[in-house]
């Protein structure tokens, strides 16, 4: 039917400009656009280019769907569906694009600028808002790629355009923060009482938890002992174990997966028979005392890990999160048992960030070989002789003299 499209040539009186038209042969309306040019030889031609897109299916109309409209039926229709801390990031990522970009149609979002979008990012704003990664901002990336794609779907707009994310280092990269030391928690939990002189004793039991389970900051917040919980404890099976509904983590199955007996132990022994209801971790504010957001657990969690001294990563000045005690889980872990065990353990969907963890252990383990044969060869593979070599255990060569100039 697209073959019956002919696209003509008039003059309207009230234009310069000639005017391309066509009767879409589909609704019987007539479609019309400016020509660009009041030469009838250059709108011949342009009309002749526009037949020929039209005709092919690669011409699509600019879509006069306003940004906010499409933000408020995305939120309602596609958002609503997913998980509470995806939608915090989708909104996150939206409310990154309005700050920057403040788009008053959806159709206005090209290739161009959305590359501006990343560059700004990238740039930062001031104090408040500082430069971003690459990961952060391919982060956002992928947010927005995902709800225009909806926006095709739903007929809103003709394609998504291209949005060229920040490459990452091919293979295995090392973690942006790290895991936390035994001496560190230790720093943390005496620091606890600095930081909440009034319910010390409820946030060092909850600290004790998040370093024994490896729990994410928003599971620890719903782990319950109630089994029609999202996430509970379930001490019915032959080892306890952690029984999880779809909507309470990112693999979106139910399940029940394996607890670490260290943890399983700790629960048995600090918590009671007739204490195992509700919530496992009760976090109340002081003030309101009802339960504290995740999100505001995790800022009371970093000003423990700020007031304990406890740094992350220099460059950033970061301070130990509740995310840096469930690294320090995982690398506890990692040399204890197999990969798929701790992709288990950590609830990952992707082995490939399991894998993560092993980066740092493996070059561990090999420099403690190295170490561990280091105090008996000199440089050269022989056997050293005792008292031979610096307090590093370095040796020269013999017979060579050093001298000066």
């Amino acid at each position: 039917m697209t073959d019956e499209i002919k696209v003509t040539v008039c003059k309207y009186p009230d234009r310069e400009n000639l005017v391309l038209r066509y009767v879409d042969p589909l609704t019987g309306k007539q479609k019309t656009k400016s020509a660009g040019t009041a030469d009838e030889g250059e709108a011949i031609g342009a009309a002749a280019v526009w037949q020929d897109e039209l005709r092919t299916g690669r011409y699509h109309a600019p879509s006069r769907l306003t940004w906010a409209e499409f933000r408020r039926r995305y939120e309602a229709e596609k958002m609503a569906t997913l998980a509470e801390k995806t939608q915090f990031s989708m909104r996150s990522s939206f409310n990154h694009l309005e700050r920057i970009l403040n788009p008053d149609r959806l159709a206005k979002l090209t290739a161009e600028v959305m590359s501006t979008f990343q560059a700004k990012l990238r740039k930062g704003d001031g104090d408040k808002h500082p430069p971003m990664r690459d990961t952060t901002i391919a982060h956002h990336l992928r947010h927005i790629r995902a709800a225009l794609s909806w926006g095709v779907s739903m007929g809103m707009l003709a394609k998504v355009p291209d949005l060229h994310s920040p490459k990452r280092i091919k293979g295995q990269t090392m973690m942006r923060g790290r895991p936390i030391t035994t001496e560190e928690f230790d720093r943390m939990l005496a620091a606890v009482p600095k930081v909440r002189p009034h319910d010390a004793p409820a946030w060092i039991r909850y600290l004790t938890g998040l370093w024994l389970s490896g729990l994410r900051l928003e599971e620890s917040s719903i782990l319950s002992w109630d089994q029609d919980a999202p996430l509970s404890i379930d001490l019915t099976g032959r080892r306890p174990a952690f029984r999880i509904y779809a909507e309470a983590q990112k693999a979106n199955r139910d399940e029940i997966l394996p607890m670490t007996p260290d943890f399983a132990e700790w629960l048995q022994q600090t918590f009671p028979e007739g204490e195992r209801r509700g919530p496992v971790f009760k976090i109340n504010g002081l003030v309101t005392k009802t339960p504290m957001t995740f999100r505001e657990v995790g800022v009371v969690v970093s000003a423990i890990g700020k007031k304990a001294g406890v740094v992350v990563n220099k460059a950033d000045g970061k301070f130990a999160s509740a995310h840096d005690l469930r690294r320090a889980f995982a690398t506890r872990w990692a040399p204890r048992v197999k990969p798929a065990t701790l992709q288990l353990l950590m609830r990952h969907a992707n082995i490939d960030t399991t894998l993560k963890y092993y980066v740092a252990q493996n070059a561990a383990d090999v420099a403690d070989e190295l170490w561990a044969n280091f105090g008996t060869t000199n440089a050269r593979g022989d056997d050293k002789k005792a008292g031979s070599g610096n307090i590093l255990g370095n040796t020269m060569p013999e017979n060579v003299k050093i001298t000066g100039k």
